[in-house]
């Protein structure tokens, strides 16, 4: 690897580490010297145990510090193994660079496969590397994945690993052709004229009302909010991306606004002494109540997808939605008819500008939610229901834990300074509604857009690398624990401070009580007990097996030990209690509960 002869992965590296200040990979014959070339650069490295891991940790990097990362794996079966971590980073919008091996550029051997074809099939675009344009490919590569948020692929041909860059052709002025000379000015000017339109003059643009292509649609939303009597603004995670926290806080209170968030922006709002929390079925139920009261919503940057919606029942019959999105999107599947006003464009921005329109037309903030019964500290809408008016002690008939009850002291006993990864799974709703989140960086929820499990304890490295000096806390299931258990050494190695719990139910949560509940057989949904808090400990790790709520207290005494190391909660918690999200599952599937 001379100064003067750069082989292809040498300018690689070199090109991805002005874009990317982390990476995540398992090394393989594709990705061997790729690796070896960024640890010479000074780009940190974070192996894993498994390639989904690669992806995952990058995805959790970038959802958490907003920098992009590197994912990296080898050719084939490297490859394929990142594919559901990458269909979840793809429908989650996360830009990352997925470097990989591929087949060489001669043709594929007998254990290749058409990678470029299987990563098109998620939406992710590939650009295959050569030994020419380089730093141009890298750079147009990381340049879409910011544009989109889009994860891209960047595959290196196995035989020109190792091969000389070659350096673009320097620019060749034209020769023969003197561009000071007057007459070849005055002929090129003849000969453009000879083939162009006649130039006509541009009208000024004179704006009308307050101005700009979408003024009418402004207008109109303006007009909305000046007359709402019970207004909500309700945000996600596009409105975090934007960073238009202030912006939100500011417009809620020339509204006289409540507040509300889905799970991804929860502790955006500056104030939160008018939020409802979260929407849809992590959500109090009294809370979505009350935003189905509301006349007028100003939706930001969040997708209104069937949870956020309750399955169509957020909003009640003639709610005026107004939406700003970065995207044009449809209006959101309501069961009641509503009016839907799409304003495309920045969420910062466009806050801003209906913010200066109120403040220009005097707006007043209306008085809807100081009156609002419930948000006083200790009100209906400030205390859920931990399940210990039914389970007092914590304990189900069945002899294993309320989840509730569970969630509700863990929150109690946390570290403060804290960010929370959690995995999919039944057990979902219990972090999202029980564990204070301070900013919505502090949340990240790996597996829910592509509706998949097993992609949770890689994300402690990518949460640890983003954040370090906080707690890494995770939330995981039994059944996804399973699926990604290689990387629970990962998780233990990478995160200096770490707590992990399990939510130990003995099953697929999810599929138990939606098609046990349809009266499937329920043997194949079930999971025999597993004592992750032995594994964890043969991993060095203190594993906790929790029976009952004063098992605990050995987070407690973690914590004020200096919060240091690993600690694993085994929880050996109830199937009979349901979270409130999966029974709107299964009343949507026509079950009676």
């Amino acid at each position: 690897m001379s100064a003067s002869a750069p082989t292809l992965v040498h300018t690689l590296a070199t090109a991805l580490a002005r874009h990317a200040d982390r990476s995540f990979g398992l090394m393989g014959n594709g990705n061997a010297h790729l690796i070896q070339c960024l640890s010479e650069l000074g780009i940190p490295y974070t192996a894993v145990r498994h390639e989904a891991g690669t992806v995952a940790a990058a995805d959790a990097y970038t959802r958490v510090g907003g920098r992009l990362a590197i994912a990296t794996t080898t050719y084939g079966a490297g490859f394929t193994n990142t594919l559901t971590a990458l269909a979840e980073a793809a429908q989650a919008r996360t830009p990352m660079l997925v470097v990989v091996g591929d087949a060489p550029s001669d043709g594929p051997r007998p254990w290749d496969v058409d990678q470029e074809m299987l990563a098109a099939a998620l939406g992710v675009r590939t650009h295959m590397l050569s030994v020419t344009g380089i730093e141009r490919t890298v750079d147009r590569a990381a340049a879409y994945a910011l544009r989109v948020r889009r994860p891209v692929v960047l595959a290196i041909p196995y035989d020109l690993v190792t091969a000389p860059a070659v350096e673009p052709a320097p620019a060749v002025e034209p020769r023969g052709i003197d561009l000071d000379d007057p007459a070849v000015l005055a002929a090129l000017s003849a000969s453009v004229a000879e083939v162009a339109p006649p130039a006509r003059p541009v009208e000024p643009v004179v704006p009308q009302g307050l101005g700009g292509p979408a003024g009418h649609q402004i207008e109109a939303a303006v007009r909305a909010l000046l007359e709402a009597e019970r207004p909500v603004v309700l945000a996600g995670r596009g409105a975090h991306l934007s960073g238009a926290s202030a912006e939100l806080g500011a417009i809620a209170d020339a509204l006289g606004a409540l507040t509300a968030s889905t799970a991804l922006a929860r502790g955006i709002f500056p104030d939160p002494r008018f939020d409802l929390g979260v929407t849809g079925g992590f959500g109090q139920s009294a809370a979505m109540s009350t935003i189905e009261t509301a006349d007028v919503v100003l939706v930001v940057g969040a997708g209104l997808n069937q949870f956020t919606m309750r399955f169509g029942d957020l909003f009640g019959a003639g709610t005026t939605v107004i939406r700003i999105d970065d995207e044009q999107v449809a209006p959101p599947k309501t069961n009641r008819p509503i009016t839907h006003l799409l304003l495309q464009g920045d969420a910062r921005a466009t806050l801003g500008t209906l913010l200066g329109a109120l403040v220009a037309a005097g707006r007043a903030p209306g008085g809807w939610r100081e009156r609002v019964p419930g948000l006083e500290p200790g009100g209906a809408l400030r205390v859920r229901d931990a399940g210990f008016a039914e389970h007092p002690d914590g304990v189900c008939a069945d002899g294993r834990l309320d989840p509730r009850g569970v969630a509700a002291r863990i929150a109690e006993l946390l570290p403060p300074e804290r960010h929370i990864t959690t995995d999919g799974g039944h057990f979902i709703g219990w972090a999202s509604m029980y564990w204070p989140v301070a900013s919505p960086e502090r949340l990240v929820m790996v597996g829910t857009a592509y509706q998949t499990i097993g992609l949770g304890f890689p994300t402690v490295a990518g949460v640890a690398a983003a954040a370090p000096g906080t707690t890494t806390v995770l939330s995981t299931g039994d059944g996804g624990g399973l699926m990604a258990l290689a990387d629970l050494e990962t998780a233990i190695r990478t995160s200096p401070s770490n707590v992990i719990v399990v939510w130990n139910d003995g099953a697929y949560g999810a599929e138990v009580h939606l098609y046990g509940a349809m009266g499937l057989d329920e043997e194949p949904m079930l999971i025999p007990d597993v004592d992750f808090a032995g594994l964890a400990t043969a991993l060095g790790a203190q594993g906790v097996r929790v029976h009952r709520l004063e098992d605990l207290e050995a987070l407690r005494a973690w914590t004020a030990a200096g919060a240091q190391g690993t600690i694993l909660l085994d929880c050996r918690i109830s199937r009979g209690v349901i979270a409130e999200y999966q029974r709107e599952i299964q009343r949507v599937n026509g079950l009676d509960v």
